[in-house]
């Protein structure tokens, strides 16, 4: 409810403002309509008027009357001689007045806002005095609650003020004591600003003493002063013989130093020009070993692929061999197989009607065990097939294992080499400057020696390091792959070789088992003799032709893998070119890098020393 009200009140207000903002616009302009109507020429101006008429009159009546006397007010007012004049162009009106019209509507205007701001105060008061009454209404209408609130309150107040009254004694009695000891205090501040008086008395006299003490050491200081000038310039004055003596000396020596230090500047130059050329030499030296090393690196590289396309070929030509062997010895078996089989043809003209019965005695007659016995041992014979191209897959992968760390080995070792001909370099040039600097006997050139030396062993140290960590690797490799490697490679070896032998013993069985069954049902049916060529040729056929197909399958594999090889080859070849390239670029940039520092320090100590030597020079004369 409060808060319904104070919007109430809050929207009042604003319409009550809005309300007296009109009325004194609207009696400012109906007013002058009104006195000045009979001077207008169009009375079409009070048109857009008439709807502002309509909204006075839909107000409240207190309104309507408000605005009714404000607009008498002003009519009843005395007003000067006004016109409204109109502008064709601007179809507007413009009023016209004297500055002493101007002046009585301005305190007009001033005096209702006065009354406004009365009228708003009026109305702000009389909302409070509403509300206070509302709410004592609202207290009102609970008495029981209100009369316990109110005893509450009642006692609450008496116990403070029974405090206050207490709290009030307290302080009287402290005031009392603290106006006794104000008391004594001002009178022993009377007595310390006497005392202070006589005390500042006796201060000035004292630094006026001080400052003629002063004063009198000062004097007595720059007289001593002066007296040891007079003597120093005596002393001069007989030393002054002797010093231009020395002077004259000092000129000459100075002029003797002079040409020694053009002379050694003059060297120089001729040295920094030396030492340029040097270093020129010097890097065409660096670019045609590391072009060496790369040509070697290349040598070495093509000349174990050569060795690997040697061996690969080696053993394809094996192969081609042992399977050109094969090839005759199945050439001969198939024509064995087919100058049997015309004689069965030429046999079975004759004897077509007894042929069926006797392949069936012949089936008959040959024994199960030796029918399980061929069969289990086609079996076996597929199987270890099987096995024989999974361990030659594997051998072919441990392979290139093989050839991977022997090609690692090899371009280590030829690192290596290169390395040892560097240090090998290195210490011929060691020995030459040592040479040199025992021939040779200036300062200067002593130190470009010494530091070409300290250079030449820095790189002799990194040299060695160089060489000591591809040791390392070198030995690393090498017991990984003697151990492992050829461990597995002869435990492979050695199965393939036992698994042939049990090859060639499975094959020879089988034989003996065929050459056992022919005898047998010769045997048994010697007139049916040829009978049994069919079968066995058709067998013979199909083994051939198994084999045929199981070569074919092999060469394809073959020559498949070998593409695969070639292509890994390849890309592990640029890999390995790539990197020792990038390597060989960083230990030439690390190498050129550290040797264009120390000739600029070296110039610079050059300079440092020349001109620490004419400073020397100049100030020894002095």
């Amino acid at each position: 409810m409060n808060y319904l009200i104070r919007c109430m009140f809050f929207k009042m207000r604003i319409i009550s403002v809005k309300v007296i903002f009109f009325v004194l616009f609207l009696f400012c302009f109906f007013g002058l309509l009104i006195n000045h109507q009979p001077k207008c020429h169009n009375y079409m101006i009070f048109f857009p008027f008439s709807e502002h008429i309509q909204q006075i009159m839909t107000l409240e009546e207190s309104v309507q009357h408000v605005v009714m006397t404000a607009i008498q007010e002003v009519h009843n007012t005395p007003l000067s001689h006004t016109y409204f004049k109109r502008s064709t162009s601007s179809r507007k009106y413009y009023f016209l007045s004297e500055e002493t019209d101007d002046r009585d509507y301005t305190h007009r205007c001033r005096e209702l806002q006065k009354q406004v701001s009365v009228l708003m105060e009026e109305k702000s008061s009389l909302q409070v005095e509403l509300q206070s009454l509302r709410e004592r209404l609202n207290r009102c209408e609970t008495p029981d609650v209100s009369s316990t609130i109110t005893n509450k309150k009642l006692l609450l107040l008496q116990s403070q003020m029974e405090q206050l009254q207490e709290e009030n004694y307290r302080l009287d009695s402290s005031r009392d004591d603290l106006r006794v000891r104000a008391d004594v205090l001002e009178r022993e501040v009377t007595d310390l600003q006497l005392r202070n008086e006589e005390l500042t008395s006796l201060a000035q006299e004292a630094q006026s003493l001080k400052d003629e003490m002063d004063i009198l050491r000062h004097s007595s200081d720059r007289v001593s002063r002066l007296e040891a000038m007079v003597e120093t310039y005596k002393r001069k004055l007989e030393d002054l013989g002797d010093l231009r003596r020395q002077v004259r000396l000092l000129e000459e020596r100075n002029h003797v130093y002079m040409q020694r230090t053009c002379e050694l500047e003059e060297e120089l130059r001729r040295a920094n020009a030396i030492r340029s050329q040097l270093d020129t030499y010097k890097r065409q030296a660096h670019e045609m070993s590391a072009k060496h090393s790369a040509e070697a690196m290349k040598a070495e590289k093509w000349q174990f692929e050569y060795k690997n396309l040697n061996d690969k070929y080696e053993t394809l030509l094996k192969e081609r061999e042992k399977l050109m062997g094969e090839r005759d010895a199945l050439r001969e078996t198939t024509e064995e197989l087919t100058c049997a089989q015309v004689q069965q043809q030429c046999l079975t003209d004759s004897l077509s009607a007894e042929s069926g019965a006797a392949g069936s005695l012949a089936a008959e007659i040959m024994p199960t065990e030796l029918r399980d016995t061929v069969v289990r041992l086609q079996q076996e014979n597929k199987t270890l097939c099987v096995q024989e191209s999974s361990y030659r897959h594997r051998l072919e992968e441990l392979q290139t294992q093989l050839e991977d760390s022997q090609r690692s080995q090899n371009t280590l070792e030829t690192q290596n080499r290169l390395s040892q001909q560097q240090i090998s370099e290195l210490s011929a040039q060691v020995e030459e400057l040592q040479r040199a600097l025992q021939e040779q006997d200036s300062k200067t050139e002593d130190v470009v020696l010494m530091l070409c030396v300290c250079l030449i062993r820095e790189k002799l140290h990194e040299a060695h390091s160089d060489l000591q960590r591809k040791r390392e690797v070198i030995d690393d490799l090498e017991p990984h792959v003697d151990s492992n490697m050829a461990k597995k490679i002869d435990e492979l070896q050695e199965i393939l070789k036992k698994k042939d032998e049990d090859m060639r013993r499975m094959e020879d069985r089988y034989k003996r088992y065929v050459e056992k069954a022919r005898t047998v049902i010769k045997t048994l049916d010697p007139k049916q003799k040829s009978s049994a060529f069919p079968a066995e040729v058709q067998v013979l056929k199909n083994q051939l032709t198994e084999k045929d197909r199981k070569i074919q399958h092999l060469e394809h594999d073959f020559e498949r893998t070998r593409s695969r090889h070639d292509q890994e080859e390849k890309l592990i070849i640029s890999a390995w070119y790539n990197m020792g390239m990038a390597l060989h670029q960083k230990v030439a940039g690390e190498r050129s890098g550290p040797g264009s520092a120390p000739a600029q320090s070296f110039l610079a100590q050059q300079r440092q020393w020349t001109q620490a030597r004419r400073g020397l020079s100049r100030l020894q004369p002095r």
